[in-house]
């Protein structure tokens, strides 16, 4: 590859954006769904066309939500969904990615990942990845929830080399992959694509003092801050959750924030990086 970003790609060649929109505990409330299709159908109008999911959000009511806001423009949208681990098998993961393709009513992913890493040996769930790939059923596979050592050994295996991507827990309050996963990653080009950029709980992030003062100097959310903060690296991916039409319009204004050196450097001394390897998070 020419460079880490080029697997995401429409099949047109246009690149998707590198701040998308996440789908978790989308489409399991009803009373919410007006709101959801909303915000989702607002993202893909301002151009955030990478939308991800996942067979366990929702058992599938998320793809199922997601199959109505992609109807009629597909092809501009950057579809990622996940197979869990239980599921992983040779025959399972196919089996899997056809109920994901028919709950979203498409036929084809542009990116499928393995949850995360649990008994089937990866030798299976890769092959089945292959099989998918040769198909047509999807156009690229990775990872998600890896670690270095998961992340090396996958790659020795017959079709590890065409990982092309691993999801993990990245944001302000969890930087542990930027002890060795990160650099592993960006030295190898797969790109990471940072879920809960926010937090696992968002209001942390929200109402924290730095943040909130520094977000007050500059006339900005502390969320857009904290995405920024992430979007500043150029090989990253992050995906918020696209939870109200506010909440996407200001995910999308975070693209044209620039931090200075000074925000960075008071960003780390409230958030500090890691000085150490620790445990990959994940939540």
């Amino acid at each position: 590859m020419s460079s880490s970003l080029d697997a995401f790609r429409l099949p047109s060649g246009e690149p998707a954006s590198r701040l998308g929109q996440g789908a978790w505990q989308i489409g399991e409330d009803r009373g919410k769904r007006a709101e959801e299709l909303l915000a989702l159908n607002v993202g893909l109008d301002l151009g955030l066309n990478l939308i991800d999911t996942a067979e366990m959000y929702g058992n599938g009511r998320s793809e199922e939500l997601i199959a109505n806001v992609i109807s009629g423009r597909r092809g501009r949208v950057y579809l990622v969904s996940k197979v869990l681990p239980e599921n992983a098998t040779r025959r399972g993961t196919v089996a899997a990615c056809e109920r994901s393709l028919r709950r979203l009513k498409t036929d084809y992913l542009d990116m499928y990942l393995l949850h995360w890493r649990g008994s089937v040996p990866l030798e299976e769930t890769l092959e089945a990845f292959t099989t998918l790939r040769a198909l047509g059923a999807i156009r690229y596979f990775g990872v998600s929830n890896f670690d270095v050592d998961d992340v090396d050994e996958a790659r020795s295996l017959p079709g590890g080399e065409e990982i092309a991507t691993n999801q993990v827990l990245y944001n302000l309050e969890q930087r542990g992959v930027e002890w060795s996963l990160l650099p592993k990653c960006r030295e190898r080009g797969v790109p990471l694509m940072a879920y809960s950029p926010l937090g696992s709980d968002s209001r942390r992030l929200r109402t924290h003092p730095v943040l909130k003062a520094m977000a007050a100097r500059l006339g900005v959310t502390p969320a857009r801050i904290a995405l920024a903060w992430l979007l500043r690296q150029p090989d990253l991916v992050v995906i918020p959750k696209a939870s109200s039409e506010a909440h996407v319009r200001d995910n999308h204004a975070a693209q044209t924030l620039e931090l200075t050196a000074e925000n960075l450097a008071e960003l780390d001394r409230s958030f500090p990086p890691p000085r150490r390897a620790t445990p990959l998070a994940m939540i």
